[in-house]
């Protein structure tokens, strides 16, 4: 953000139609100029407006984090899950476990750093209908965080199916916190492999999961849940917010396009001590990070392998990405623990 900042005297004097200004888009920027571990964007969105209204702010920050992506660019959306070319034999000797994620801002709704505690209530309430209407195998149960004992909260954080109240500077700047835990909670199907959680950084975060290497089921589960979550919006006149530049609106200007994250816990041992092994994943559009988040560090030589973008390309392209580079990269780990050269693998530049 601070690379851009040379029109603000331009927007100052701008507001959104629901009063987001200047201020509120660079807040958690200005509060928290660095951060330790990865390049922020500093700057949010507080309404589907926000991108329009400020684009002198969002345009270069956009391009920087999207590999130059342009204004007159278009996104791709594809979420046919049958369109995904294998993904269901990633070796589970080395992939632990599967997920797929997205964020889905409702329209009719100002964001989560913007939103009052009625609009908040008002999403909940919305998503509560919406998710209760799933059948098969989706049908599920909302869980609101502000019946929760603390020893609930504590176990489900622990197996990753729940969010913790925010204490990263980012987003506390940028209000995501206020009147916690109203209106905040999280709903799963009957056996924890399809959630949602309502009102945390976005309205929504739609997550598919399970154990072992079958991201293609992974995928299928994201794909048809997702679709069915957005008909039952749309029957209540609430779509979800979309656009043929930027894809799918949300928060943070790094989650723009298709919001995903496709990521494996893969067990890599001897690649990611391999003088070579960050930059292969740079050259095969890949991002790891420690299985307990962005701030952690890998255990075990367990690490959290996802797809690095997320504007330009589509659901199908990303989650592809990822199954193909983690396969690979499991072939080199196979290929180091016999002690053998993996020189002649090393991938191109995608």
């Amino acid at each position: 953000m601070t690379k851009n900042c040379n029109n603000d005297y331009k927007l100052r004097s701008k507001s959104t139609p629901s009063g987001f200004t200047l201020d509120d888009c660079i807040q958690t920027g200005v509060d928290n100029p660095g951060h330790p571990f990865i390049m922020t964007v500093g700057c949010v969105a507080g309404d589907e407006e926000s991108y329009e209204v400020f684009k002198d702010l969002f345009d270069p920050v956009i391009s920087d984090r999207h590999g130059g992506y342009k204004p007159t660019d278009k996104h791709q959306t594809d979420l046919n899950w049958e369109n995904l070319k294998g993904g269901d034999d990633l070796d589970s000797n080395y992939v632990l476990s599967s997920r797929v994620r997205t964020g889905r801002s409702i329209k009719g709704f100002t964001l989560p750093p913007h939103n009052s505690r009625g609009e908040r209530r008002a999403v909940e309430k919305l998503s509560i209908e919406a998710l209760n209407s799933l059948d098969g195998e989706f049908k599920g149960k909302y869980y609101p965080l502000k019946d929760m004992t603390d020893k609930e909260q504590e176990q489900l954080i622990a197996d990753h199916f729940l969010f913790d109240k925010p204490v990263s500077p980012l987003l506390l700047a940028a209000g995501m916190a206020r009147d916690w835990p109203d209106g905040r909670g999280i709903w799963h199907n009957d056996n924890k492999s399809f959630l949602v959680w309502v009102n945390e950084e976005d309205h929504l975060r739609v997550i598919s999961m399970q154990k072992g290497g079958n991201m293609k089921e992974v995928f299928r589960r994201f794909c048809v849940g997702l679709q069915k979550i957005e008909d039952v919006f749309k029957k209540h006149n609430h779509g979800f917010m979309w656009n043929e530049h930027l894809g799918f609106i949300l928060t943070c200007p790094s989650n723009l396009g298709t919001g995903l994250r496709g990521g494996v816990h893969v067990k890599l041992p001897k690649l990611s001590t391999h003088a070579k092994f960050e930059e292969i994943l740079t050259r095969l559009r890949l991002q790891k990070r420690g299985t307990g988040g962005v701030d952690t560090a890998s255990v075990g030589g367990v690490f959290d392998i996802s797809n690095a973008d997320r504007l330009g390309s589509s659901e199908v392209q990303q989650v592809q990405l990822v199954v193909d580079g983690v396969k690979l990269m499991v072939e080199m780990e196979k290929k180091l623990e016999k002690g053998e050269s993996i020189d002649d693998m090393i991938p191109a530049q995608k």
